[in-house]
């Protein structure tokens, strides 16, 4: 399993889009991954991958977790920091 470091959080004031925040995670201190997109959707809030945009216009993940536990993890400190952060405003 993976050790998150760090997160650093951005929150967006946006009210035309589901993306309430950007996050950047430090793994094990050596690794950093940015452009995690945090989401507001319809069925609740969650952690989007980093991504480009395919030839066919949609969009595929270029990093993301190869198991449900590590995603899970990734989301629960995600959403976290990102919940302390709003509340400092």
């Amino acid at each position: 399993m993976i050790e998150i470091t760090d997160v650093n959080i951005k929150p967006l004031d946006n009210d035309h889009s589901k993306v309430i925040g950007l996050a950047s995670i430090i793994i094990s201190g050596s690794f950093e991954v940015h452009d995690l997109r945090i989401v507001d959707a319809d069925r609740g809030r969650f952690v989007a991958m980093p991504s480009k945009k395919a030839k066919d216009g949609g969009f595929m993940d270029i990093a993301h977790p190869l198991d449900l536990e590590t995603r899970e993890y990734i989301t629960k400190t995600v959403l976290e920091e990102y919940d302390k952060k709003v509340k400092e405003k």
